[in-house]
């Protein structure tokens, strides 16, 4: 009986490390998960007590209105997420196009480009999209279309560059091994290559995420609102509390959507990688 009581001791012990490590566990994800939005909602909560706790002149009464804030938020939140998706929609094929066998100089030229559109300050992106908008008549001048279109040529380099890294530095064993299966060139590439390649494509996202948040700043310059707009007014107006408001908005918005986009990266990525 002695060596099955000290089996049973033995299960029970191990049983309950495992139970011990599965909750440290959960505890950990619940951390990485809540805890930059719970500290960016506290953040914003003190911001809106102080901002409260001021005597605001009319200006800064007419720009810090909820309304007025949730609008701006709204505009630069619509402009940073519309044009990711876009650069997604476009850079991810034309980044797996360019790694075909034989498009070796296909590959470096739209790099090329990709390489200018960064270079480029997005100012004089937004000035170079409202000039090219002014002799096309097919696109409007101001507002949201010409904003998306700079950001768009700003953070299209970061998925290219990505998607390219990503599928090239695949081991060619684990492809000459599929193609050895009978796979198709089309079929390799969506089941093999492309999930292989998430993680990277992935933190190119993140890295469009964050150049678009920061550039969607100047969307103002052609219309199309944004923080960027409570920016220009707290500066014109010498307000404090305005540019105050403005500058930990854009900074809140920014940690979460990259907060967001790391669990989504962590979620999509497949196991083992």
């Amino acid at each position: 009986m002695a060596p099955r009581t000290t089996d049973a001791l033995e299960g029970s012990a191990v049983l309950g490390a495992q139970a011990d490590a599965s909750t440290r566990d959960r505890r950990r994800t619940l951390v990485r998960t809540l805890g930059m939005p719970v500290s960016l909602a506290i953040v914003l909560a003190m911001l809106t007590l102080t901002v409260l706790g001021l005597e605001l002149d009319a200006v800064e009464a007419r720009e810090l209105r909820l309304g007025v804030i949730l609008t701006r938020t709204w505009e630069h939140v619509a402009l940073t997420l519309s044009s990711t998706v876009i650069v997604m929609l476009l850079a991810i094929p034309v980044g797996a196009i360019a790694t075909r066998p034989g498009r070796g100089r296909f590959a470096a030229a739209i790099i090329g480009v990709g390489n200018a559109g960064q270079a480029i300050p997005a100012i004089g992106l937004m000035g170079l999209v409202v000039f090219l908008a002014a002799s096309t008549p097919l696109l409007p001048r101001a507002g949201a279309v010409p904003a998306v279109l700079a950001l768009v040529a700003t953070s299209f380099l970061a998925i290219l560059r990505n998607t390219v890294v990503g599928l090239t530095q695949i081991d060619r064993s684990v492809l000459e091994a599929a193609r050895g299966m009978g796979m198709s060139a089309g079929r390799l590439l969506r089941t093999i290559e492309l999930p292989l390649a998430v993680p990277v494509i992935l933190a190119g996202v993140r890295a469009a995420l964050a150049l678009n948040v920061g550039a969607a700043t100047l969307a103002f310059l052609v219309g199309a609102g944004a923080l960027g707009d409570v920016i220009v007014t707290g500066i014109a107006s010498g307000s404090r509390p305005i540019l105050l408001t403005a500058a930990v908005l854009t900074a809140s918005l920014a940690l979460l959507l990259d907060h967001l986009a790391g669990l989504l990266e962590g979620w999509l990525t497949p196991a083992g990688l």
